[in-house]
């Protein structure tokens, strides 16, 4: 029997697997035809994940999952904007743009 987690970002089923590496890997619970990883339950029950490829190809016993990172709703942010540089330099800060500037490209 699966047994299914809940992932802490967006409360949706995921089903935890080891990869041939040893790590752990979160897959949706359900099998996609998009998915990249191929799952399967060993003979001592747990559940396994790998890459499937042309030399090793996808298996009758395997269903395709896709990473839950990937479908995640709760991991979508938006990166944090570049700051703006200011306009006019606060009393007492010098731009030194123009002098580095000048000085490169000459020896």
């Amino acid at each position: 029997m699966r047994r299914l987690s809940i992932c802490a970002e967006c409360r949706r089923e995921v089903l935890w697997t080891v990869t041939d590496a040893g790590k752990r890997l979160a897959v949706d619970s359900e099998p996609s035809p998009d998915g990249n990883s191929a799952v399967y339950r060993d003979g001592t029950g747990t559940q396994r994940s790998r890459r499937p490829s042309e030399e090793l190809p996808l298996k009758g016993w395997e269903r395709l999952h896709m990473p839950h990172v990937v479908t995640c709703p709760g991991r979508r942010r938006a990166p944090a904007p570049a700051p703006a540089r200011p306009g006019v330099l606060p009393p007492g800060v010098s731009d030194l743009a123009a002098y580095r500037l000048k000085g490169r490209g000459q020896s």
